[in-house]
């Protein structure tokens, strides 16, 4: 049983180094996301395929079980002509690998060398308590007698009291040998985060962009889900009208119409102000658009209310601009040169699915 646990821990590092070397693929062309379970992720690696006896039913026909007689030939016959000439290199093998979510967003973090987050303000103080078994006593109930504790005890009482025979090494316990694991009760931080996605869907917003904004949202779901006990999920589309709907929507909402961010980020508000207040929750908005924003200062409304509203009930506000048939706009470079030094927002521009990698690092690397 040691044997195959070292094997299996050797084939879960392998598992692991390739995984972090083929990150950046991953990320870039979101073959995970379709392979997730519940808290599994299946991986598509390469591996060697040995080749092996497959048995099947004898219907199935096969040399000896076709038409013909004993002593035939087999394969004689004319040459029959084929397209193509024979490959000389061997194919590419593929095997999928579950892995749980939680070790995926260690991948993670230590590739892109995330740091921990430290929910802010009171938050950090809720606790909860969990009990481990790392305690032994004298008494306790059947289900929780510690074996090999227990034999340890009797073998040390016979031992001392002279009754331990090497010839006939019988050790019986006696009832002041049991011995039964106990718990501590730690203190556990208990933070519970609000994630609310808000994402262009005017007629400039196709397919492909919200392709984009479905890899990154998984990331960016799979890194927090690590840092925090509970998870919360609002979603948020918006043209020139903003809504919020379910998640089936939000990635397959039909675009069309003109674009008014500030009708999104004044949802978010809303949705914060009446069901998650900034004391007891720690808050992550991010927002994905192609940036072209309606005029007649709809641009400088929406920095009013980032500066006013959303920034300072955030741990962190983030938005990522993606690249549209047509273009993107100015909204990214506003930002940037509005918010140049607050550590509270964080911009990427994501032209396409190679930017995700550097994307997550941009949103989540301040450890907010």
């Amino acid at each position: 049983m040691q044997r195959v646990q070292r094997d299996l821990n050797r084939f879960r590092q392998i598992v692991r180094g390739q995984i972090k070397k083929n990150l950046r693929k991953y990320m870039s062309q979101g073959e995970m996301i379709g392979r997730q379970g519940k808290r599994l992720v299946s991986i598509p690696l390469p591996q060697i395929d040995i080749p092996r006896f497959r048995f099947g039913s004898k219907q199935a026909g096969g040399v000896g079980q076709g038409e013909g007689e004993v002593g035939d030939p087999i394969a004689r016959g004319d040459p029959q002509e084929g397209e193509g000439q024979a490959g000389s290199e061997p194919g590419e093998h593929i095997i999928e690998v579950d892995i749980t979510l939680e070790e995926l967003a260690q991948i993670l973090g230590e590739e892109l060398e995330l740091p921990r987050i430290e929910p802010k303000g009171s938050k950090k103080n809720i606790v909860s308590e969990k009990a481990k078994y790392t305690r032994i006593r004298r008494v306790g109930p059947d289900s929780l007698r510690h074996f090999k504790r227990t034999y340890k005890e009797a073998l040390r009482r016979q031992i001392s009291s002279g009754l331990y025979d090497p010839h006939n090494p019988v050790i019986i316990p006696i009832h002041d040998d049991v011995r039964y694991r106990s718990w501590k009760e730690t203190p556990v931080p208990e933070s519970n985060a609000i994630i609310i996605y808000m994402m262009d869907v005017s007629g400039s917003m196709g397919r492909e962009q919200k392709d984009l904004v479905r890899n990154t949202a998984f990331w960016i779901e799979t890194w927090l889900r690590s840092q925090y006990k509970q998870i919360e999920i609002r979603y948020i589309v918006h043209d020139a009208a903003a809504k919020e709907v379910d998640k089936e929507t939000f990635y397959h909402i039909r675009e069309g119409g003109g674009t008014r961010i500030s009708s999104a980020y004044k949802l978010c508000d809303k949705i914060i102000n009446e069901r998650y207040p900034p004391t007891d929750w720690n808050i992550y908005p991010f927002h994905f658009s192609d940036g072209d924003n309606w005029g007649d200062g709809d641009t400088e409304i929406c920095l009013k209310l980032l500066e006013t509203e959303l920034l300072p009930k955030s741990n962190l506000f983030c938005y990522g601009q993606v690249r549209s048939m047509y273009g993107s706009g100015s909204f990214l470079y506003e930002l940037q040169q509005h918010f140049e030094d607050d550590d509270l927002l964080a911009t990427s521009e994501i032209a396409r699915h190679e930017d995700i990698y550097d994307a997550i690092k941009s949103f989540l690397g301040k450890g907010k």
